[in-house]
């Protein structure tokens, strides 16, 4: 695929104009690929989420059990580690946008089998655990792709506000998403929501083959071997914002994953059902998009590091709050700050690792961040569950949510680069 750079543009950047005459809010939009892109990651991501929520409801109401929520965890963990670095040198050697219409049409393969099982009555916590496992399996590969080729859509004067968009509309997502899957628990059944969610990701298909200028094209291509593994984590480890932004990623969210003992709060503390659960699945969710919106609008974050080591404590503090909180609409604001602080983290640190890698890099950079970003929270589900079978949901939650503000305390103090970084 194409390296489409500014200095060579092409049907599907629209670069015409000079950065003096483009408007600073939305630029991204302005270029028909990208557009087409977020527009079908909106359908899709929706219906992910919506997949996301009926899947942790459905291991709760099959088994009862705190420690089989964090196994969810668990599974979706397990084929990162597996094939993670693999991903990262596969988007690196092939077309990124095929390699994304095949990883699309797989998900949305495992979605109808979560579908047929659950509109059966067969549906059993192992073949639960089996489709997530081979769904995440589709995951590993899609990640890199994607988030390697938003660069090649936009000019590099755009990409922070194509991050933000891109953080907006998946938070967008998250909200109707989960909403929506509450209420069709409740009212129909979970095999609709699978359904639902298998022929979103025809959006995402149609966009990727709508577009113009992204295929074949002359970029740079790695193989796949060892030593081009290597030369990723070489690159990665040697850079300290990098560096540094991944290890706050992880241990942040290994401590403060409290999203998989939803369905513990909304049914049995503050018992407040389906409908309830999915409002407060989307809280998070709500936070971010108000917070995605606001980033849209401005041209740049300033003092990027220190805003990001005190958006990730704040996100720790609210994480302890709603783990204390016995009120439905106290508990709703907490998880909408955590949304909030959370947005404002991954849009400096994915725009500061995309502006510090070069193209032929970007999918083996992603695929490593992955094993952070996606390692965290998923590691994280598994210990919370296992604190909350020990302790008890809401010591599980404050406890994790400590842990986080001590994390980012901690990186702080012994990354200076991070603290003095303004992108």
């Amino acid at each position: 695929m194409a390296d489409l750079s500014a200095s060579n543009p092409s049907p599907g950047r629209e670069d015409a104009q000079s950065p003096a005459d483009r408007p600073l809010r939305f630029a991204a939009l302005r270029q028909r690929n990208f557009r087409l892109l977020w527009a079908g990651q909106f359908i899709s991501v929706s219906g992910s989420q919506m997949q996301s929520a009926a899947i942790l409801w459905q291991v709760y109401a099959l088994t009862g059990d705190p420690l089989a929520l964090g196994a969810v965890g668990l599974c979706r963990l397990a084929p990162i580690f597996l094939f993670g670095i693999l991903s990262g040198m596969v988007a690196d050697s092939v077309d990124r946008r095929r390699l994304m219409i095949f990883t699309q049409s797989g998900l949305a393969a495992v979605a109808l089998g979560f579908a047929a099982l659950s509109f059966s009555g067969a549906m059993t916590i192992g073949w639960l655990y089996g489709l997530m496992i081979l769904s995440a399996s589709f995951g590993v590969f899609d990640a890199p792709a994607r988030q390697s080729l938003i660069p090649a859509l936009v000019p590099r004067r755009d990409l922070t506000n194509a991050f933000s968009l891109n953080s907006t509309m998946m938070q967008a997502a998250g909200v109707i998403g989960p909403a929506a899957a509450g209420l069709m628990i409740g009212q129909a059944g979970l095999g609709w929501v699978y359904l639902i969610n298998a022929v979103s990701f025809l959006a995402v298909i149609y966009s990727l083959l709508a577009m113009k200028g992204v295929g074949g094209g002359t970029r740079e291509r790695s193989p796949i071997s060892l030593g081009a593994a290597k030369e990723g984590m070489r690159f990665v480890f040697a850079h300290p914002i990098i560096r540094s932004t991944m290890l706050l990623d992880f241990i942040a969210t290994f401590f403060a994953s409290a999203t998989a003992l939803l369905p513990i709060f909304a049914a049995d503390i503050l018992r407040v059902g389906a409908e309830g659960y999915g409002v407060l699945f989307s809280a998070a969710a709500i936070g971010a998009l108000g917070m995605g919106i606001f980033l849209s609008l401005i041209h740049r974050i300033p003092r990027q590091g220190p805003v990001l080591l005190i958006a990730v404590g704040l996100f720790g503090l609210a994480t302890a709050v709603f783990g204390i909180s016995r009120s439905f609409w106290i508990t709703f604001a907490a998880l909408a700050v955590t949304g909030a602080t959370d947005m404002i983290s991954m849009v400096v640190r994915n725009t500061a690792r995309q502006l510090q890698t070069p193209d032929s890099l970007r999918g083996r950079m992603v695929s490593l961040n992955m094993l952070f970003f996606m390692g965290g929270p998923q590691l994280g589900e598994f210990e919370a569950g296992a604190v909350a079978d020990a302790l008890g949901a809401p010591a599980s939650v404050v406890l994790g949510g400590l842990g986080a503000i001590a994390a980012t305390a901690w990186i702080a103090a012994t990354t200076p680069e991070l603290r003095q970084y303004n992108g």
